[in-house]
């Protein structure tokens, strides 16, 4: 309840994650079925980058100013959607933008003043709704979908301990509701630790055909620094292994700085 993302909006984990994301609902949106997408942590749907939290932290100048000019071919997609949003994106922005007449998003927001900020942009768009609830609770309530396929992000703010045990038993849950479905789901690295066993839990589960997208900026040996960051994909769509490792080369070419440790690249999981 603490967690604002206003203050790290468009830094270079945000870049991550919405990179990948828009990808996932290009792949998705190949298909002409209609699709459904369940957005857990929302957050208020778009960022001022120039006053306000995000120019306190000012994060965002090591993330997306990065990428502007000009982009990366594989991150020309990801990029010319921020340019168009004017503000920046957050994650029900980008889905927004992305989705077509049939699609429909579901977005939820634990946060009372982050989630009547996200009501009120999403007002005269009958495609979104907006639930003001725990996103955990919401992969049991809200799957499965009555379109039968989509895209479950999940987006944590990590500020509980245990996290990542959480984020394991959603991604079950949901899963269970909703086998067909692609889940992808955010988490930071900052020490290996915590990201070695949360892989070794995904590996002993139920859970299949399951990859891990990563991106480090430096050696992840400072607990308190976020060094890095990855995304769980589960049923990832075809090509994401193919396609994928282009798009994280391209972001860590223009946000890494050459730091000892740094790199990029895919780890399955699970496999089908």
């Amino acid at each position: 309840m603490n967690y604002r993302h206003a203050y790290h909006a468009g830094n270079f984990a945000d870049c991550v994650k919405h990179a990948i994301l828009v990808w996932l609902l290009r792949a998705l949106a190949h298909k002409p079925a209609p699709m459904f997408v369940l957005d857990t942590h929302a957050g208020v749907g778009r960022y001022r980058l120039d006053e306000g939290p995000a120019a306190h932290t000012m994060e965002w100048r090591n993330g997306i100013a990065r990428l502007l000019d000009p982009p990366p071919g594989p991150l020309a997609d990801y990029v010319g959607l921020v340019r168009d949003q004017g503000l920046y994106p957050g994650s029900p922005a980008i889905i927004r933008a992305l989705m077509r007449a049939d699609d429909r998003l579901a977005c939820c927001e634990l946060h009372p003043e982050d989630a009547l900020a996200l009501r009120r942009y999403f007002l005269r768009d009958r495609r979104v709704a907006v639930h003001h609830r725990d996103g955990y609770e919401a992969l049991g309530a809200l799957l499965p979908p009555q379109a039968g396929r989509g895209l479950v992000l999940i987006d944590p703010p990590y500020e509980a301990t245990d996290e990542f045990e959480r984020l394991l038993a959603g991604l079950r849950r949901g899963h269970a509701r909703f086998r067909s479905g692609v889940f992808a789901a955010w988490y930071p690295i900052k020490h290996r630790a915590p990201v070695r066993a949360f892989h070794a839990a995904i590996r002993e589960s139920v859970l299949r055909d399951v990859v891990a997208a990563e991106l480090v900026l430096r050696e992840p040996i400072e607990p308190a620094r976020l060094n890095g960051c990855g995304m769980v994909v589960i049923n990832p769509p075809y090509r994401f292994e193919q396609e994928v490792p282009a798009l994280l080369a391209a972001l860590l070419g223009q946000l890494g700085a050459h730091e000892p440790g740094e790199g990029c690249g895919l780890l399955r999981l699970a496999d089908e």
